[in-house]
């Protein structure tokens, strides 16, 4: 939004300078990220093969936590499956573990029907929630084909929700939808996702919907709504009396503009999952490697819960000096 509204004369308009203040603690989380030290705790090997099944129907070799450490790896290390399976399958040799190993047909009919929880966090402070979208490229003939044939397929995407807590910087919500579905109907099921209360939901302008203000305020009364309304938004009738958090919005904007509107208001917040969606694409890639919807759900929600436990390690705190 500041770009937008600065748009002509962005090249005036100095860079800002910023300080991290603890440089040390944040390079050994960095390095940590990057460690390739792996691992075997004594309940983890336990828990490698399934439970014998009481119900009828086949029985499961491998249990949901070899699944999802398998396909964690290949989530960090963007590997295809059968690459995957020779991972896991070295790193078993090494540790000499006498542990069965998943092969490819395995992982990808197992991702189907996956469950996969997110890691329990403690304390009940209120979430300050930010919410955006982003678009991710499904897998299949790329430039090949063009230079091969001169001619280019269709290509379709994925949209991926995602909600991160502004005090943490940690993805507490994702919803992965087709490319025609629009911001504002996810806000509902990102919500869902989160037991604690929120104290703020902050969206761009793709959430100015009256749907949108109404699903926050159901499900948490005492929220404030941050978004942006539309250049063309017109206070509600009943404004003078019994005004909106939409209508002071608009008010506030009347009388400071929408560039001083931004900061008093914690709209300039949203910055902050941009940014985390830019982690998700540097790390863990701009495209999904599954072919069916329920498996990129599962590739999705794997790859949201890798990206938490890096931020786990640290994050840079600083402070602007210019």
């Amino acid at each position: 939004m500041p770009f937008k509204a600065n748009q002509n004369r962005r090249h005036h308009i100095p860079r800002q300078r910023h300080r991290i203040t603890n440089s040390a603690e944040y390079d050994a989380a960095l390095r940590q990220r990057g460690s390739l030290t792996i691992w075997f705790s004594e309940s983890a090997i336990a828990a490698w093969k399934a439970a014998p099944r009481t119900t009828p129907g086949g029985q499961p070799h491998y249990s949901a936590l070899a699944m999802m450490t398998t396909l964690t790896l290949r989530a960090v290390f963007r590997l295809a499956l059968r690459q995957t399976e020779g991972l896991i399958g070295s790193i078993i040799g090494l540790l000499g573990l006498d542990l069965a190993i998943p092969d490819h047909s395995t992982l990808s009919r197992r991702a189907e029907t996956l469950q996969v929880l997110p890691r329990p966090r403690s304390g009940a402070e209120p979430v300050h929630l930010l919410v955006d979208s982003t678009g991710l490229k499904l897998s299949g003939a790329g430039e090949w084909l063009v230079e091969e044939h001169g001619a280019r397929s269709r290509r379709s995407w994925r949209k991926l929700h995602i909600g991160i807590d502004a005090d943490t910087g940690q993805i507490v919500a994702a919803e992965l939808t087709t490319n025609d579905v629009d911001d504002g109907s996810q806000v509902g099921p990102l919500l869902d996702q989160i037991t604690r209360p929120i104290a703020s939901f902050t969206g761009d302008g793709a959430y100015d919907r009256d749907d949108v203000y109404g699903v926050v305020a159901e499900r948490h009364p005492d929220a404030a709504v941050v978004v942006p309304p539309r250049s063309t938004a017109v206070p509600s009738e009943a404004a003078n009396t019994a005004p909106t958090q939409r209508d002071r919005h608009l008010q506030q904007i009347a009388e400071r503009g929408r560039m001083s509107w931004q900061k008093p208001s914690g709209y300039n917040w949203r910055a902050l999952v941009e940014a985390a969606i830019g982690r998700y694409k540097r790390v863990i890639g701009e495209g999904l490697r599954s072919r069916t919807d329920r498996r990129r759900a599962t590739e999705i929600a794997i790859a949201v819960g890798a990206l938490n436990r890096m931020l786990e390690f640290g994050r840079p705190i600083s402070v602007r000096i210019r």
